[in-house]
């Protein structure tokens, strides 16, 4: 470990993030699917620089967030519809976030707002025309459904990046 502080180890995970969360908000407006490789992707991050940037301990405690959300994840596709790929994704950015009070806290106020700003910005921009027309081979402006992985991938983001700033 090399006894970074909360804020450093954010910024190192968020810099290493930051690609895997914009393919992933490409790969699911354009397909609606998120690739099992992004999701690999994002467990690698965690599994290879998450030991360097965190405590042994809390990195390995964090483990148990991806198993949790994994299992209620695929429940979720069993039970609601909720897409295999968002479920996988979810599971994977669950060892990012901490578990203190103050962290769950945030990265619910953040899910909520990305969910309501993505689903949101996603139909109104699907409505204009010109806007479709410079992507006219997304799956995602014909689907009833919505990529979910652009407010998952925007959650684990912003919550870096605001720990970053913050910590």
């Amino acid at each position: 470990m090399l006894g970074l502080s909360p804020g450093a180890a954010a910024l190192v995970l968020l810099i290493a993030v930051t690609p895997i969360c914009a393919w992933v908000c490409y790969t699911d407006l354009k397909y609606m699917k998120i690739r099992n490789t992004s999701v690999a992707a994002l467990l690698a991050v965690f599994a290879v620089v998450g030991p360097f940037v965190l405590p042994l301990d809390e990195w390995a405690w964090r483990w148990v967030h991806f198993v949790v959300v994994l299992a209620i994840g695929f429940v979720l596709n069993m039970i609601a519809h909720f897409g295999a790929g968002d479920a996988k994704f979810a599971a994977a950015a669950a060892p990012f976030f901490s578990s203190a009070p103050a962290h769950i806290q945030l990265m619910i106020f953040l899910l909520a707002a990305f969910l309501l700003a993505a689903f949101t910005t996603h139909r109104l921009m699907r409505a204009i025309p010109a806007i479709r027309a410079m992507a006219p081979d997304w799956v995602s402006w014909t689907r009833k459904d919505f990529p979910l992985g652009l407010a998952l991938a925007g959650t684990l983001w912003a919550y870096l990046a605001l720990v970053s700033a913050v910590a």
